[in-house]
């Protein structure tokens, strides 16, 4: 965990218009705390990437177990303050998790229930969800300071050639826990995103 990076990214959020445009109008986010949620509890972002955040709403609509309430696929920026991150893309973010997990197998463990998993489809990640919040809840317990931010790599969709390493749909995810490391929203231009 760190304040290393830069302080300032812009992130972009898929949603439904009509609630972007409340938030746009004033409303707050509202935090994600699905029990698949990749980078536990938050408000989710797409970093540098709004055609991404685009996508995403638009793939919402065709998903068949999805909740989403998206109808009219919408996305809008927002200017983030990582300040405290748990960081996946470092080797000292790795390890915090890595702990985690081993907390997390000795109580699961000892309470003689299965660990939850990842399902295959990689979009849900019970385990991954289940891991980072409990890093929270260790940092709480512990008296430790709360992380703002968490920010991991995800690589998904298919190689973008044959034998690539480098797959369509691979992102930075940010998921902000604490709602005043976002500094502003705003409307995402559609050169952006065409």
């Amino acid at each position: 965990m760190h304040a290393l990076s830069s302080s300032f990214v812009l992130g972009y959020h898929g949603c439904d218009k009509k609630v972007g445009e409340k938030i746009l109008a004033g409303e707050k986010f509202r935090p994600s705390e699905n029990e698949y949620d990749w980078l536990g509890s938050g408000i989710y972002f797409w970093e540098a990437n709004p055609k991404r955040g685009l996508e995403f709403a638009r793939e919402l609509i065709g998903r068949k177990k999805s909740k989403s309430k998206v109808a009219d696929p919408f996305v809008i920026g927002a200017v983030i303050d990582l300040r405290l991150c748990l960081d996946l893309t470092t080797s000292a973010g790795i390890a915090v998790v890595r702990s985690a997990y081993e907390s997390l197998e000795g109580f699961m463990k000892k309470a003689d229930k299965p660990i939850p998993i990842n399902n295959n489809d990689g979009l849900r990640r019970n385990l991954d969800c289940a891991v980072i919040n409990l890093t929270h809840e260790i940092r709480r317990s512990n008296k430790e300071a709360e992380i703002d931010t968490v920010k991991g790599i995800f690589i998904e969709g298919g190689p973008i050639y044959p034998g690539a390493g480098f797959h369509e749909k691979t992102h930075i995810q940010i998921s902000v826990r604490n709602p005043d490391c976002i500094k502003g929203v705003f409307r995402v231009s559609n050169n952006l995103i065409a």
